[in-house]
């Protein structure tokens, strides 16, 4: 919680947050993201999620991002980005949910849930992560998660470096595939790019 507030000091307040539903490609990612542009799977007409709902009735999601999610940012549109997606292997497509702060749009949840087997269906959430400035995407059929990092002095607008982890879906859960950390310096945006693989 302490982490949130100190990256929205100096937040200007007038901003209008993102559509409630639709795919993430017409929403610019973090700054700094690397190929984390989701290439969406098409899903039939009239299946759409409502993932404000899914969130509000999802008991491990956070009571900051809940509380989020009480009322839309401008008219009915909540800070919430989804994209519909194959990840896990089933059959029916997987949801990426992407959940900002209104003001500014820097993310405080990235969550993916994958359609529970059986006559009653419904969902399972198969990947959270709450740390703020998160964003979660597709990259060649994995999931990408890119995180900004930030030092004392950094304003929301520029982060001191970002975190970028793929997760490959193996034996019913997501496993970590590959990782990297770039620091950005501000005199050259493209020096001092690390990773592990």
């Amino acid at each position: 919680m302490a982490a949130v507030g100190l990256l929205l000091a100096g937040c200007n307040p007038g901003g209008e947050g993102v559509r409630s539903e639709g795919s993430a490609g017409a929403t610019p990612a973090p700054k700094g993201a690397v190929n984390t542009t989701p290439t969406p799977t098409s899903t039939p007409k009239g299946k759409k999620v409502n993932a404000v709902q899914l969130l509000r009735g999802d008991p491990r999601v956070g009571a900051y991002v809940k509380q989020s999610l009480h009322k839309p940012c401008a008219a009915d549109a909540y800070p919430v980005e989804v994209t519909y997606a194959s990840l896990t292997g089933s059959s029916s497509p997987d949801i990426i949910v992407n959940v900002m702060t209104c003001a500014d749009s820097v993310g405080i949840g990235s969550y993916v849930y994958r359609r529970r087997d059986g006559a009653k269906g419904g969902y399972d959430e198969v990947y959270a992560n709450e740390q703020p400035s998160v964003y979660a995407g597709l990259n060649k059929g994995e999931l990408e998660v890119s995180r900004q990092t930030y030092t004392a002095g950094d304003k929301v607008c520029c982060p001191s470096g970002e975190d970028v982890t793929s997760y490959r879906w193996k034996n019913g859960r997501f496993t970590k595939h590959t990782s990297s950390h770039t620091d950005y310096n501000k005199a050259t945006p493209d020096a001092g790019t690390t990773s592990e693989g």
